[in-house]
């Protein structure tokens, strides 16, 4: 049957798929563009579970923040070139616009639904793969980064012991450098009670093991695997990290200094780490 150009061109901004597979599903479907449309949408769906299993390294980290609400999400693609296309940009927009005014703390069916549906029309496999929201109270403070590449993106929240703290300027500074020391150093715990036991007692025994032929007495083995121990974990967790700005103090200790100085006590509320593919 003769298709018209104006109904393939308007099939294909409606699907995104090319210009011939347009008409083909116009002709497979007798000009019906309901029935054509919902025919290249299975067919695209069927190329997106083909690729499931396929890796998805490539994406963005969004936020969107108010200064109190903010959510921080994670959408990935398998290809740079589709994480550089403007719908995949505008797709990362409305997933964090939608959740942030929905009041979403987590991924939901119609947001993997957004995605879901552009990954049909690109033919490429896609996942919202985390999403994270905070509200910070009065005594809180919350600062966020995304890094340049947009693969990487941090949110720290700081809480004070009174409500005039977290408004002070050097406060504002030291949690935006918080996200600035964590997007660097990538800590994988706040603090070395966060820390599993498993794992300390994991590293214990390697330590262990290499020192056993040190020709030491057996106590100063133990101080000696104990140090590398406690080396390890300030290594590992946020707070007993060398801070970023001032490398001769810790987090903790640096956000005591500056605590002090605004008038106050700080202690982190929360610290949320997002690295495109890393969970």
């Amino acid at each position: 049957m003769d298709i018209k150009a104006s109904d393939v061109k308007a099939l294909r901004e409606k699907t995104g798929a090319g210009m011939m597979e347009c008409k083909n599903a116009l002709v497979e479907t007798k000009g019906d563009a309901a029935q054509a449309e919902k025919l290249l949408k299975e067919k695209g769906l069927a190329a997106v579970e083909k690729r499931a299993g396929r890796a998805t390294s490539e994406g963005r980290v969004v936020v969107k923040t108010d200064g109190k609400k903010t959510v921080m999400a994670e959408i990935t693609c398998e290809t740079d070139f589709v994480a550089k296309n403007v719908d995949f940009i505008a797709l990362c927009d409305d997933v964090v616009t939608t959740a942030f005014n929905k009041g979403y703390t987590e991924v939901t069916p119609d947001l993997a639904a957004k995605v879901l549906d552009l990954a049909t029309k690109i033919r490429e496999n896609m996942s919202l793969s985390r999403l994270v929201s905070v509200t910070a109270g009065a005594d809180e403070l919350v600062s966020t980064y995304v890094h340049s590449d947009l693969k990487t993106g941090v949110l720290v929240v700081l809480k004070g012991d009174k409500a005039e703290v977290v408004s002070a300027a050097a406060v504002k500074e030291f949690a935006y450098d918080c996200c600035l020391h964590v997007a660097a150093f990538t800590p994988r715990y706040v603090s070395t009670a966060d820390v599993d036991q498993g794992y300390v007692a994991e590293q214990t025994e390697i330590f262990t093991k290499q020192v056993a032929e040190l020709d030491k007495p057996e106590n100063v083995k133990a101080g000696i695997v104990q140090g590398k121990v406690k080396k390890h974990l300030a290594e590992i967790c946020f707070l007993e990290q060398p801070f970023v700005k001032d490398d001769k103090v810790s987090v903790a200790k640096k956000m005591e200094e500056v605590a002090k100085a605004s008038g106050g006590k700080l202690t982190l509320s929360k610290m949320v780490l997002f690295q495109l593919g890393v969970n």
